[in-house]
């Protein structure tokens, strides 16, 4: 069983764009955009990208995996919807999805608490 429910997969199926928040050795917070996809096999939040493991965001969630990732948006006149996940942050140099694919470096994000609103 998932620990989104089908409304927060519905609405994260729709979107690629979110906020990550990672924490530095001196306990600054940290946050970017950034492409992220759900990964229905570990039910956790896979993210990517060129050059990785040289970024702010993947040498903070390898000393401190406690991060926050936010997809959000906002529906006219003022409808806010986000779906907000906390959870435990593996930094992998080289991960593999369900298939055995190479992935490179990768952040993978355990969620130990799923919080949205706005979505129905």
């Amino acid at each position: 069983m998932s620990v989104f429910s089908t409304q927060e997969l519905a609405y994260l199926g729709g979107r690629r764009l979110g906020r990550l928040a990672t924490v530095d050795a001196d306990g600054m917070p940290h946050v970017v955009p950034l492409g992220w996809s759900y990964n229905p096999a570990l039910d956790t939040i896979d993210i990517g990208g060129g050059e990785l493991h040289r970024t702010k965001k993947f040498k903070n969630a390898s000393s401190n995996p406690k991060v926050a990732l936010v997809v959000d948006d906002v529906l006219p006149p003022w409808q806010p919807r986000c779906v907000m996940v906390r959870g435990e942050a593996e930094a992998l140099t080289a991960a593999v999805d369900a298939e055995g694919n190479a992935l490179g470096a990768i952040i993978r994000i355990h969620p130990t608490e799923v919080i949205s609103w706005g979505l129905d």
